[in-house]
């Protein structure tokens, strides 16, 4: 009997159907010699500080350095704290049966580093010794999943991918760990988190909104002509810019005393513009946030949604690229387009000889390649999920489409000793363009089309403005650029040495950076305005006290990523980079346990139960600030959330003001004080009924 395991049921049910197994069990379907079963992501975690004997938050424990990690099944939150979840405890039940029952085991969970450590976590947890081989597929179509299961690899050639993994969790721990308890420490008011991507990134944002709100604009002045020639009129812009405006003035004087233009130079050249590359995961996502509006989360899922609707490739690629054996059924995914309304016409005028090949290259391919379509035509699709698929097939027609070419010309006309700068372009094949029939943005003072001008040649002058103008900051980040910006962090560097060595490192992957940010967002650090993404005031206090510390530190970050892809390539030992982290938490602990955090808080309190803590006051709970203590307040009573005035007078008082609008179990709206009783529960108190009037 061969087991098989998938990342999920869906995917699982999809496999099975291929091989046979169609008989249902109680979480695994089984049948022509195969038992199929499944994961529900990440069952298994790795334990926290409480499991190694450790006491949370406190000074002296801190760091945290466990010589072996242990696993533990995935947690949810309890009344008190976190219990093991029911669900996974039944699944890694049937999923040890299952594999006790075979012979090997065949690994199908998602073809990448963190598919990987899902199943080598639930293999090491179970403590199983079976034999696996690896089904490594870039689609979920039955050919794709046909083709895999007859070129199954050998398990022991993803052991550097789960070493890269492991490395990654690992990490991740101990950083994430020592940092938020270090810092909470420090701060003696309430959990702060901090993590090895997390906190770089809300640095990128902070630090932009900083120098936005801090820019200060300076005006500038230009010129603007307008004439014409041939009865085609046209504007062009000075190209000198005076900062002061007498100076611009009386450049307008004397071009207004001159009354005409001179054409001083004309140059025309044919320019040529290669199709963009084809989308990886990080590309996709900016895209659809410019385009679409959509967070890079909802992106992803919309992309995992549609690979596990056989409808797209495998999403969480970092690769812009396909190979040449891929690039062979490229025909036939462009063919089969023409039957899909949108893009039927063009995809009928592709020219299967002459494909462009810029995204082919077989060296440039990750573990998976760039985001196509499969051979599968979507049926039927939600809306944001067609708008997601027409993203990356209409990507795909643009890349292997001819080049778009333009005529551009320039002009320099002068008039009073001033020069004026004019560029027009006409396009000549529009090419990967007429695919969206999208039109480059113009720039300033760009005409659509300029008349045939000759040098020397003479125009009249129809008028001249003077244009006031001021210095732009830096906008504010959107996810389209916080993505480019994570994904580019060596770029940013001063250091050429540095820039050079990292300039292909950037933070997080493009599986992590959706839930980095999402991270951030949860975490009460930044919110949404808009498209743009603002810092709250908790994520500026956080970045004030971080930012100049080794916890922030981009190119260490990005050191550490470029040293995860040298682990999963065989090139650098896993235990000495888990020195190397080791190290660094222990420097960051040291760091941030020194450091003051001051956040502007409302309503505080003393203890009533211990008398050495403060109450703080989070969303959902109001609690002591001493570890130690086990007052906690929840501020959501019958369908009522307590405000922080109603929990100070509860502490203090012992008893609240009347409080009007709980509703009870059986719907009913009552009225009630609440108290706080000798062993610190809450409880009711109802006023009293007034006595019915004797008849």
């Amino acid at each position: 009997m061969i087991a098989l395991i998938a990342e999920k049921p869906s995917v699982a049910k999809d496999i099975a159907r291929i091989i046979g197994a169609t008989q249902r069990n109680d979480g695994y379907l089984s049948g022509n010699g195969y038992m199929v079963t499944w994961a529900f992501g990440h069952l298994i975690q790795l334990a926290m500080p409480e499991a190694y004997g450790v006491a949370n938050f406190r000074r002296e424990s801190l760091p945290i350095l466990p010589s072996d990690f242990r696993l533990i099944p995935r947690q949810v939150k309890a009344e008190k704290g976190y219990k093991a979840d029911p669900g996974v405890l039944k699944q890694l039940k049937v999923i040890k049966e299952v594999f006790d029952q075979c012979d090997r085991i065949i690994v199908a969970t998602d073809a990448g580093r963190e598919g990987e450590l899902i199943f080598r976590y639930i293999f090491h947890y179970l403590n199983c010794r079976k034999p696996f081989v690896r089904l490594w597929i870039s689609s979920l179509t039955d050919k794709a999943i046909r083709e895999g299961m007859d070129n199954l690899q050998p398990g022991g050639h993803y052991d550097n991918l789960y070493l890269s993994a492991k490395s990654r969790s690992e990490a991740d721990w101990l950083i994430g760990i020592n940092a938020t308890q270090a810092l909470s420490v420090a701060a003696g008011q309430g959990v702060f988190s901090l993590g090895r991507v997390q906190t770089p990134t809300l640095v990128m944002i902070c630090s932009r909104f900083l120098e936005n709100r801090n820019f200060v604009p300076t005006k500038f002045w230009q010129l603007k002509a307008a004439t014409a020639s041939g009865g085609i009129g046209f504007t062009a812009q000075s190209t000198d810019k005076w900062e002061q405006q007498s100076d611009a003035i009386a450049a307008l004087q004397r071009v207004k005393d001159a009354g005409q233009l001179v054409v001083k130079s004309v140059e025309r050249k044919e320019t040529s513009q290669e199709p963009p590359l084809l989308y990886d995961l990080t590309t996709l996502q900016k895209e659809a946030n410019t385009k679409l509006d959509f967070s890079a989360d909802k992106t992803l899922s919309i992309a995992q949604s549609l690979y596990e609707k056989k409808v797209m490739s495998y999403p969480r690629t970092g690769s812009r690229y396909i190979s040449e054996d891929v690039f062979e059924e490229m025909p036939e995914r462009i063919a089969l387009l023409g039957k899909y309304p949108r893009f039927a016409g063009y995809a009928a005028s592709l020219n299967s000889n002459t494909l462009n090949r810029r995204s082919v290259n077989d060296g440039k391919v990750t573990d998976h390649h760039a985001l196509i379509v499969t051979e599968n035509l979507p049926d039927e699709l939600f809306e944001d999920e067609r708008a997601v698929y027409e993203l990356v097939a209409g990507r795909m027609l643009e890349t292997f489409s001819d080049k778009c070419v333009k005529d551009v010309t320039t002009a320099v006309l002068s008039a009073g000793n001033t020069d004026f700068t004019v560029k027009g372009a006409i396009m000549k094949e529009a090419g990967w363009r007429a695919v969206f029939n999208e039109q480059e943005a113009g720039e300033d003072g760009e005409a659509a089309g300029l008349p045939q001008l000759q040098e020397g040649e003479t125009l009249s002058l129809s008028g001249v403005d003077l244009l006031e103008k001021q210095t732009k900051p830096k906008p504010l980040h959107t996810e389209s650029s916080l993505l480019a910006a994570m994904e580019n962090a060596g770029r940013e560097l001063e250091d050429a040495e540095l820039k050079a060595s990292l300039k292909d490192a950037g933070i997080g992957t493009p599986a992590t950076r959706a839930a980095i940010i999402e991270t951030l967002f949860a975490r009460q650090y930044i919110v949404r305005e808009k498209r743009n993404i603002i810092p709250t005031e908790k994520g500026l206090a956080v970045y004030r006290i971080v930012k100049d510390k080794k916890i922030a530190d981009v190119e260490m970050t990005g050191m550490w990523e470029t040293a995860l892809t040298k682990i999963e390539a065989g090139c650098m030992d896993a235990d000495t980079f888990r020195k190397g982290i080791e190290v660094y938490a222990a420097q960051i602990t040291a760091e941030l346990l020194s450091v003051q955090l001051s956040i502007a808080g409302g309503e505080t309190c003393p203890c009533p139960k211990c008398g050495s803590g403060r109450i703080l006051f989070y969303p959902k709970v109001a609690k002591c600030s001493n570890v130690d203590c086990t007052l906690t307040i929840f501020r959501n009573k019958c369908d009522k959330k307590l405000t922080d005035k109603q929990v100070v007078e509860l502490v203090t008082k012992r008893k609240t003001e009347l409080i009007k609008g709980f509703k009870g179990k059986n719907g009913k709206v009552f009225d009630a004080s609440l108290v706080l009783d000798e062993q610190f529960n809450v409880a009711f108190s109802f006023p009293e009924k007034k006595g019915k009037p004797k008849k």
